[in-house]
């Protein structure tokens, strides 16, 4: 019996691995992805006149800005983890040591990078600019 449970457990996690692949497929294509996030940004004349003094627009602006950086962050980080969660799940499958070189160096990649977005939000949560040169995010 314990090999019939390990393959239903093994079927399980390959549906998983699939639904997720295909999330992340979803993700990239829909208007969360971080390239269409990045894209959507105004400008400071879009508020006012840009050589007309008004503190309540350039205030706007700098709130705006910053809400659209967080945005972009949590998008690049959320599909991040997604993928991160896909190499995992076939990790599980297919054993740990049997990966790639490549899906390792990228699951490395993915927590580093998830390290610095949990510092990040914790510095942006208690508002200090976080401590990285890392300003993309995690630089794919």
């Amino acid at each position: 019996m314990p090999t019939a449970e390990l393959r239903r457990g093994l079927e399980a996690l390959k549906t998983f691995r699939d639904r997720i692949d295909t999330l992340l497929a979803e993700f990239e294509g829909s208007h969360a992805s971080p390239a269409k996030i990045a894209a959507h940004q105004i400008s400071r004349t879009s508020f006012s006149a840009g050589t007309s003094p008004f503190p309540e627009a350039d205030g706007l602006f700098t709130q705006y800005h910053r809400v659209h950086e967080r945005l972009t962050s949590l998008s690049k980080s959320l599909g991040h983890q997604i993928e991160a969660m896909g190499i995992a799940v076939h990790g599980a499958d297919v054993g740990f040591d049997n990966l790639d070189e490549e899906a390792r160096q990228r699951f490395a990649a993915i927590q580093s990078t998830t390290k610095y977005d949990v510092g990040a939000a914790q510095s942006y949560k208690d508002g200090k600019p976080a401590q990285s040169d890392n300003t993309d995010g995690g630089g794919w």
